[in-house]
């Protein structure tokens, strides 16, 4: 009776091990790099202007995959934001993009070419909307830059599309009520220090570079968009019902903010691709992207906010057939 009970103990630690060693192998298999069995080739990835934080981000994101899925070879393409990212994809021109959820809306919407083929891999970080005005300015609001000389983004970029909102929900028209100004967050705090501008919108994730190295040199303020104006904004529907109220923390810029909070409209940005893109590879891609979330964020503070939680919400787009595989792999 010992002796069979002896056998029946030994035989059930021997499976409980193999199912130890079967659990071990598959932890390894979604944490380790994938090696040899990485998907091959190479990839573009569209990012954004040389000083925003999509092109960090994407640097940074290239690096982790070189480990992940060394087989890989990601190529890195500037870009004018958002907007031009998504037609991009859209049509085939790059792999992989960062876009914001209200360009991704607007291209679906005004039925752009290719868009019923993109797809969602991940929600990201939100981008934060700044209009930054000089210390001194008398610009108290939105509505006070009527007249003004504002740098409002290229005509393709995401911070152009926002700009076009936030003003006309203030009641002011881009091209009549201010006089708007072409360039890209690499020109516009030389431009608003050296006195060319009066206020420049950006948007982007916290902090962004170039604005904090400006509030370190240059006396600047954030100028608040409320919670009134917000309100506005969601009435114009479309593209405008993917920005939410948002608070632009103290310690984003404390030179520029004096130690307190602005409010301000925030909107998703997502990780893109197409429908045709190869499942195993967009898989990876997306491990990589919440697996490498706190070396990322170690240089771009707002990729500490990815969270395997929320990132499989993509909306307004589907989520990729590769993407889901590995949320449903990770699923507790």
């Amino acid at each position: 009776m010992f002796q069979e009970l002896s056998r029946i103990g030994r035989r059930r630690a021997l499976q409980g091990s193999a199912a130890a060693f079967v659990a071990f192998g598959l932890l390894l298999w979604w944490l380790l790099p994938l090696g040899k069995s990485s998907p091959g080739g190479t990839v573009s990835f569209s990012t954004g202007s040389a000083t925003g934080v999509y092109q960090l981000y994407g640097t940074l994101l290239q690096k982790a995959l070189a480990k992940d899925m060394p087989r890989l070879n990601v190529k890195l393409r500037e870009s004018v934001g958002s907007q031009q990212n998504v037609e991009r994809v859209a049509t085939g021109e790059d792999d992989f993009t960062i876009a914001a959820a209200d360009a991704v809306e607007k291209y679906q919407r005004e039925g752009g070419r290719g868009a019923d083929l993109l797809r969602g891999c991940a929600r990201l970080y939100d981008d934060y909307v700044h209009v930054i005005v000089p210390q001194t300015s008398s610009v108290e609001n939105i509505a006070d830059l009527k007249g003004k000389k504002v740098a409002v983004g290229q005509p393709d970029s995401g911070v152009r599309l926002i700009a076009e909102h936030v003003l006309r929900a203030a009641e002011l028209d881009l091209e009549k009520d201010i006089e708007p100004v072409s360039v890209g967050i690499n020109e516009m705090p030389e431009l608003l220090e050296t006195g060319k501008i009066d206020a420049f919108f950006w948007s982007g994730g916290l902090p962004t570079g170039a604005v904090a190295e400006l509030s370190k040199r240059f006396d600047i303020r954030l100028v608040p968009i409320n919670e009134a104006l917000v309100k506005e904004l969601h009435k114009q529907g479309g593209e405008a019902e993917y920005y939410r109220s948002a608070v632009m923390p103290a310690e984003a810029y404390p030179s520029a903010q004096s130690g307190e909070s602005v409010p301000t409209v925030a909107v998703a940005n997502l990780l893109v691709t197409r429908a045709d893109t190869d499942a195993k590879l967009t898989e990876g891609m997306t491990r990589t992207v919440i697996n490498s979330r706190d070396s990322i964020g170690e240089k771009v503070h707002a990729a500490q906010r990815v969270d395997l939680r929320t990132a499989i919400y993509t909306d307004p787009l589907d989520l990729h057939e590769g993407a889901g595989r590995y949320y449903r792999s990770v699923k507790p």
